[in-house]
């Protein structure tokens, strides 16, 4: 069903639709009564304007309708798209939004509407939030749900609208996030999948974005046996489309980034081969590079794990100062001359308005399938992905470098940010937490 009246004007007062009132409006005793907590308040990490984020003490947030869970969040991340809200580059992102699209955690209340859970479960949520019921959620395809987002900028600028999601600005919905110590989650018996015993919170919580994402990154592009793919961007995304590239028996697979991610890489994943773009400054070095390690051709596969917010030319640098583009198109361009002929290119990063300088005479030329993999449809995957961490298929432990806790997130993201001390993937404790499992980095202490 469609989103109540009631529910509407609360997701507009607390930072949960357009024109919202945030958390830093935590001092309005009238916000606190009627959308969250007079009593009950708790840590949340809320963006400030643009490169500044603060941890910020705010009303615990309460039930609206009869099918949300309050979270009691156990677990969450910083992602890499994280980081183009904290620079600003996302349309609609208002001051005291809580950021935060990955998280896990217990439930602690929920509403009269939700099946198959119990106070007590732990649970992943989804990051996009669907409805269950609508023609795309039906299909599994929750990311393009129709009733969870009703952003009129978002329809007007793509010709429809996604779902909404978590964290992530009021250009997805306004949805408050879970780099918190309580979360809303609407349609929970929907967004939310039960963690089994042998599933700790350090493996589970990655099946909320990063897992599913990775995954459809290689599936929806159609990386097939025999397939040599070539994955631009060393960060988690990047990692997990290669590991999942093998699993689907690649026969090669190749890395493009610089400095230490590729060390990253090249410890963890040995039949991994890597091309450092600093070392291939030319305008077309990627370029020739792949062609001369594939026969002349290029790979079969290229995917997307980078973002059009980084520019690599003056060009590119000054028109996305000036407004005259929202996205570099360098990379896709990178990607599409570099396949072979009919190759195949998967656009996985985060990229939200126009770009310049796109290559469309190569597109059409040389027969190169684009495909913008989207918002991964996380509900299409989430359970056979579980089903195969059940079965160590793969070890999402592997990204994670650092362990930290969410008073000192505001730090957490300065670091993150400029990759100081190696940061590649963070697991963020509560008070909520578990004691850490095997294998689960030390705490870093600021």
């Amino acid at each position: 069903m469609a989103m109540s009246q009631a529910a509407w004007k609360a997701e507009q007062a607390l930072g949960h639709g357009d024109n919202a009132t945030t958390a830093q409006d935590v001092t309005n005793p009238a916000l606190k009564e009627e959308w969250g907590s007079s009593k009950d308040t708790m840590k949340a990490l809320a963006w400030m304007g643009k490169n500044t984020v603060e941890v910020v003490e705010c009303p615990k947030p309460k039930l609206l309708e009869d099918r949300d869970v309050i979270l009691k969040i156990t677990g969450s991340t910083i992602c890499g798209s994280d980081l183009h809200l904290y620079h600003g580059a996302v349309v609609e992102l208002q001051k005291g939004d809580i950021l935060g699209h990955e998280f896990c955690g217990v439930v602690d209340e929920m509403g009269a509407g939700v099946k198959n859970l119990k106070k007590g479960d732990r649970v992943v949520a989804s990051f996009q939030i669907a409805c269950g019921d609508c023609y795309y959620c039906q299909r599994k395809q929750s990311s393009q749900c129709e009733r969870t987002n009703a952003n009129t900028m978002e329809n007007a600028m793509y010709g429809g609208r996604t779902a909404g999601m978590f964290g992530y600005s009021h250009f997805t919905g306004g949805f408050a996030g879970g780099q918190s110590e309580y979360t809303r989650v609407p349609y929970g018996d929907v967004n939310l999948l039960k963690l089994p015993d042998d599933v700790p919170d350090e493996k589970g919580l990655y099946l909320s974005d990063v897992l599913s994402t990775s995954w459809n990154g290689v599936v929806d592009t159609g990386v097939e046996e025999g397939d040599t793919v070539a994955i631009w961007g060393a960060g988690p995304i990047g990692q997990m489309c290669a590991e999942f590239a093998l699993m689907h028996k690649a026969k090669r697979v190749i890395m493009v980034d610089q400095n230490w991610r590729l060390d990253f890489i090249r410890e963890r994943y040995p039949r991994i081969e890597c091309v450092d773009f600093s070392q291939h400054k030319s305008p077309k070095g990627v370029v020739w590079k792949l062609k001369e390690m594939c026969d002349g051709r290029g790979p079969d596969v290229a995917i997307e794990c980078v973002a059009g917010e980084y520019p690599k030319s003056w060009a590119h640098t000054i028109e996305l100062a000036a407004g005259l583009e929202t996205d570099t198109s360098e990379i896709v361009n990178e990607c599409i001359e570099s396949v072979k002929n009919f190759g195949r290119v998967g656009i996985t990063g985060v990229y939200v308005g126009y770009t310049n300088h796109f290559n469309i005479g190569s597109l059409m030329e040389r027969g190169i399938r684009l495909i913008g993999n989207g918002q991964a449809p996380v509900h299409m995957y989430w359970e056979g992905l579980l089903e195969k961490l059940q079965k160590n298929e793969f070890d999402p432990l592997k990204m994670i470098t650092h362990r930290v806790k969410i008073e000192d997130m505001d730090k957490v993201y300065v670091d993150f940010d400029k990759k100081n001390d190696g940061m590649q993937k963070v697991y963020v404790q509560t008070r909520f937490s578990a004691p850490p499992c095997a294998g689960s980095p030390k705490l870093k202490e600021y």
